[in-house]
């Protein structure tokens, strides 16, 4: 029997009604830097929390900005992302990385030859509010299964975008992952009942 393809998420449905989407949506993080913004506090964040040469996942990874910044801090970086078009923005802009074009929900490095068991995972940007609902879980049992046994998946993104963070940290659980620590923004301000930013540390349960 044929393997069923995961249900596409809404980022795959927005390229695709709009296939220019990714380009402007390159155009405006480099927009951003030059006029000065501060781009890198998920990175420093990852950074602070890990050991020096330390294996790092950029799940859902976009033009590569994070895994950019972070393999620059000296980490071994691998980002994902289903788009093509935002690989190879990553691939032209911040070489060093590994970039892998794979939808999270199929997300298999070993298949690829690259190996398991990184020492923290990223997936900022509100990846997660990208992400088909029923594909929410399985794509986070696969972030786990990437997870070295002392790793840490950190997983930030919005309210309103159509994932409520209890059913986040429900899902979180389904998957096997628990959570170690909720903050409400990557420079580790306490999470509350009416924060509007999620930032959540995992660990395999």
């Amino acid at each position: 029997m044929a393997r069923m393809s995961p249900e596409p998420s809404k980022w795959a449905h927005i390229i695709a009604a709009d296939p220019d989407h990714s380009r402007r949506y390159i155009q405006r993080f480099k927009m951003m830097a030059a006029a000065g913004h501060d781009l890198e506090g998920e990175a420093r964040t990852i950074d602070a929390m890990v050991q020096p040469g330390s294996r790092i996942l950029d799940a859902g990874c976009g033009p590569g900005r994070h895994g950019g910044a972070l393999h620059a801090r000296g980490h071994v970086v691998v980002g994902v992302d289903l788009d093509p078009t935002l690989i190879a923005a990553a691939e032209e802009d911040y070489p060093g990385p590994t970039w892998v074009v794979q939808d999270l929900a199929e997300l298999d490095l070993p298949a690829k030859g690259i190996e398991a068991g990184f020492d923290a995972i990223l997936c900022a940007g509100n990846v997660m509010g990208f992400l088909a609902p029923s594909t929410r879980v399985e794509v986070l049992r696969r972030l786990r299964d990437h997870l070295a046994p002392e790793g840490r998946a950190v997983i930030g993104f919005g309210a309103g975008r159509g994932y409520d963070f209890d059913e986040f940290f429900a899902d979180a659980a389904s998957a096997g992952l628990q959570v170690e620590l909720k903050l409400s923004t990557w420079d580790l301000r306490p999470f509350a009942p009416d924060s509007d930013f999620l930032v959540a540390v995992l660990s395999r349960a």
